[in-house]
């Protein structure tokens, strides 16, 4: 399940969350439970990371490999 980072925008109160994707937001702060929560955009670990993903234009058309079968 992804953990979510939320702002209480009453309180200033940070918090993260473990949440299903289908969840909704939550809405009330644990600190000063009021319904002032929002939801923070926050940096993934996921990186693509290595040589070829950019330089060799990786998802092309151009550099992917088609067998002779298929042209």
């Amino acid at each position: 399940m992804p953990t979510y980072e939320y702002t209480c925008e009453g309180c200033g109160a940070v918090w993260e969350k473990e949440q299903s994707i289908l969840d909704p937001p939550m809405k009330s702060c644990p600190s000063c439970e009021q319904p002032t929560a929002k939801r923070l955009i926050s940096t993934t670990a996921f990186v693509l990371n290595g040589r070829g993903w950019a330089r060799e234009g990786y998802g092309t058309t151009e550099n992917r490999r088609i067998p002779k079968s298929a042209r």
